[in-house]
Protein backbone atom coordinates (compact mmCIF):
# COMPACT_ATOMS: atom_id res chain seq x y z
CA UNK A 1 0.00 0.00 0.00
CA UNK A 2 1.32 3.25 -0.68
CA UNK A 3 0.92 5.93 1.87
CA UNK A 4 2.25 9.73 2.68
CA UNK A 5 3.45 11.17 5.83
CA UNK A 6 1.72 14.85 5.60
CA UNK A 7 3.53 16.93 8.35
CA UNK A 8 1.40 20.15 8.93
CA UNK A 9 2.97 23.21 10.39
CA UNK A 10 5.48 22.02 12.67
CA UNK A 11 7.18 25.51 12.12
CA UNK A 12 8.64 27.87 14.54
CA UNK A 13 5.63 30.35 14.81
CA UNK A 14 3.62 27.46 15.83
CA UNK A 15 5.82 25.27 18.50
CA UNK A 16 8.56 27.66 19.47
CA UNK A 17 7.98 28.72 22.96
CA UNK A 18 8.31 32.30 21.67
CA UNK A 19 6.51 31.67 18.36
CA UNK A 20 3.83 34.07 16.91
CA UNK A 21 0.93 31.51 17.30
CA UNK A 22 2.43 28.51 19.42
CA UNK A 23 1.26 25.35 20.87
CA UNK A 24 4.34 25.40 22.76
CA UNK A 25 4.98 23.10 25.28
CA UNK A 26 2.25 20.59 24.14
CA UNK A 27 4.03 20.87 20.50
CA UNK A 28 7.20 20.59 21.70
CA UNK A 29 6.22 17.44 23.22
CA UNK A 30 5.29 15.35 19.88
CA UNK A 31 8.69 16.52 18.41
CA UNK A 32 10.50 13.13 18.39
CA UNK A 33 7.23 11.69 17.66
CA UNK A 34 7.67 12.94 14.45
CA UNK A 35 11.15 12.70 13.63
CA UNK A 36 10.44 8.90 14.24
CA UNK A 37 7.50 9.15 12.14
CA UNK A 38 9.55 10.80 9.23
CA UNK A 39 12.11 8.36 9.31
CA UNK A 40 10.20 5.49 9.44
CA UNK A 41 8.03 6.89 6.02
CA UNK A 42 11.60 7.73 4.81
CA UNK A 43 13.47 4.35 5.20
CA UNK A 44 10.19 3.23 3.51
CA UNK A 45 10.76 5.30 0.74
CA UNK A 46 6.89 6.33 1.14
CA UNK A 47 6.59 9.79 0.31
CA UNK A 48 6.82 12.90 2.81
CA UNK A 49 4.38 15.80 2.68
CA UNK A 50 6.30 19.04 4.71
CA UNK A 51 2.73 21.32 4.35
CA UNK A 52 3.56 24.82 5.45
CA UNK A 53 1.17 27.45 6.51
CA UNK A 54 2.63 31.26 4.59
CA UNK A 55 0.94 34.65 5.03
CA UNK A 56 1.95 37.64 3.66
CA UNK A 57 1.46 40.28 6.33
CA UNK A 58 0.46 42.86 4.38
CA UNK A 59 -2.75 40.69 2.65
CA UNK A 60 -6.00 42.48 3.94
CA UNK A 61 -8.12 40.14 2.26
CA UNK A 62 -6.91 36.70 3.88
CA UNK A 63 -9.35 35.57 7.03
CA UNK A 64 -6.55 34.58 8.70
CA UNK A 65 -5.59 38.29 9.97
CA UNK A 66 -8.86 38.85 11.26
CA UNK A 67 -8.94 35.78 13.60
CA UNK A 68 -5.09 35.52 14.60
CA UNK A 69 -1.93 37.29 15.25
CA UNK A 70 0.88 37.51 11.97
CA UNK A 71 2.36 34.12 11.89
CA UNK A 72 4.31 31.87 9.41
CA UNK A 73 5.19 35.13 7.44
CA UNK A 74 7.07 34.34 4.10
CA UNK A 75 10.86 34.50 4.37
CA UNK A 76 10.34 34.61 8.16
CA UNK A 77 12.21 32.38 10.61
CA UNK A 78 9.22 31.51 12.34
CA UNK A 79 8.08 29.87 8.99
CA UNK A 80 11.39 27.28 8.77
CA UNK A 81 10.63 23.89 10.48
CA UNK A 82 11.40 23.64 13.96
CA UNK A 83 14.14 21.64 16.07
CA UNK A 84 14.61 18.02 15.51
CA UNK A 85 12.20 18.08 13.06
CA UNK A 86 14.04 20.67 10.53
CA UNK A 87 17.21 18.84 11.23
CA UNK A 88 15.68 15.20 9.84
CA UNK A 89 14.39 17.17 6.73
CA UNK A 90 17.18 19.42 6.48
CA UNK A 91 19.42 15.94 6.28
CA UNK A 92 16.80 13.95 4.10
CA UNK A 93 17.34 16.59 1.72
CA UNK A 94 20.84 16.63 1.72
CA UNK A 95 21.33 13.18 0.69
CA UNK A 96 19.52 14.02 -1.97
CA UNK A 97 16.13 12.19 -0.67
CA UNK A 98 13.51 13.04 -3.89
CA UNK A 99 10.13 11.41 -2.27
CA UNK A 100 10.06 14.86 0.09
CA UNK A 101 8.06 17.33 -1.41
CA UNK A 102 7.48 21.07 0.66
CA UNK A 103 3.78 22.57 -0.01
CA UNK A 104 3.11 26.35 0.91
CA UNK A 105 -0.85 26.47 2.04
CA UNK A 106 -2.82 29.54 2.32
CA UNK A 107 -5.75 27.96 4.45
CA UNK A 108 -5.91 25.26 7.14
CA UNK A 109 -6.30 22.26 4.95
CA UNK A 110 -3.04 21.59 3.03
CA UNK A 111 -5.46 20.28 0.48
CA UNK A 112 -7.05 23.70 0.08
CA UNK A 113 -5.94 25.32 -3.53
CA UNK A 114 -3.10 22.91 -3.89
CA UNK A 115 -1.47 20.50 -6.21
CA UNK A 116 -1.54 17.64 -3.24
CA UNK A 117 -4.59 15.52 -4.32
CA UNK A 118 -2.97 15.64 -7.84
CA UNK A 119 0.58 14.26 -6.33
CA UNK A 120 -1.46 12.10 -4.15
CA UNK A 121 -2.92 10.37 -6.87
CA UNK A 122 -0.21 10.07 -9.63
CA UNK A 123 1.75 8.56 -6.91
CA UNK A 124 -1.31 5.91 -6.49
CA UNK A 125 -1.26 6.99 -2.59
CA UNK A 126 -4.33 6.03 -1.04
CA UNK A 127 -3.26 6.34 2.93
CA UNK A 128 -2.19 9.38 4.74
CA UNK A 129 -0.59 9.64 7.81
CA UNK A 130 -1.51 13.21 9.13
CA UNK A 131 0.73 14.75 11.98
CA UNK A 132 1.38 18.25 13.24
CA UNK A 133 -0.40 21.36 14.75
CA UNK A 134 -3.20 21.98 15.59
CA UNK A 135 -4.97 18.80 15.89
CA UNK A 136 -8.21 21.28 16.13
CA UNK A 137 -7.44 23.44 13.06
CA UNK A 138 -4.93 22.71 10.11
CA UNK A 139 -4.69 19.01 11.29
CA UNK A 140 -8.96 18.76 11.09
CA UNK A 141 -9.21 20.37 7.95
CA UNK A 142 -6.71 18.21 6.22
CA UNK A 143 -8.12 15.49 7.45
CA UNK A 144 -11.82 16.60 6.48
CA UNK A 145 -10.08 17.30 3.03
CA UNK A 146 -8.41 14.12 2.92
CA UNK A 147 -11.46 12.18 4.08
CA UNK A 148 -13.77 14.16 0.94
CA UNK A 149 -10.87 13.06 -1.24
CA UNK A 150 -11.79 9.51 -0.68
CA UNK A 151 -8.07 8.81 1.18
CA UNK A 152 -7.88 6.83 4.10
CA UNK A 153 -6.26 8.33 7.29
CA UNK A 154 -4.34 7.29 10.33
CA UNK A 155 -3.76 9.81 12.85
CA UNK A 156 -0.93 9.10 15.10
CA UNK A 157 -2.52 10.94 18.40
CA UNK A 158 1.26 10.97 19.67
CA UNK A 159 2.03 13.45 17.08
CA UNK A 160 -0.62 16.17 16.91
CA UNK A 161 -0.58 18.87 19.96
CA UNK A 162 -2.52 21.91 19.78
CA UNK A 163 -3.10 25.13 22.33
CA UNK A 164 -6.65 23.90 22.71
CA UNK A 165 -6.70 21.16 25.13
CA UNK A 166 -10.47 20.78 24.42
CA UNK A 167 -10.30 21.05 20.75
CA UNK A 168 -7.65 18.69 20.93
CA UNK A 169 -9.47 16.11 22.46
CA UNK A 170 -13.12 16.84 20.38
CA UNK A 171 -10.69 16.76 17.27
CA UNK A 172 -9.36 13.28 18.22
CA UNK A 173 -12.91 12.07 18.92
CA UNK A 174 -13.98 13.53 15.41
CA UNK A 175 -11.14 11.90 13.31
CA UNK A 176 -12.51 8.40 14.68
CA UNK A 177 -16.45 9.19 14.66
CA UNK A 178 -17.18 11.12 11.69
CA UNK A 179 -14.01 10.81 9.30
CA UNK A 180 -13.43 6.89 9.78
CA UNK A 181 -9.85 7.70 10.74
CA UNK A 182 -7.77 5.39 12.36
CA UNK A 183 -6.29 6.96 15.64
CA UNK A 184 -3.42 5.42 16.80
Amino acid sequence: MNKALIVIDYTYDFIASDGALTCGEAGQKIEMNIVNQIKKFAHEGQYIVIANDIHNEKDIYHPENKLFPPHNLKDSKGRELYGKVKNEIDSLVLNSANNIYFLDKTRYSAFAATDLTLRLRERKINEVYLVGVCTDICVLHTAMDAYNNSFDIVIPKDCVASFNQIGHDWALAHFQNTLAAKVI
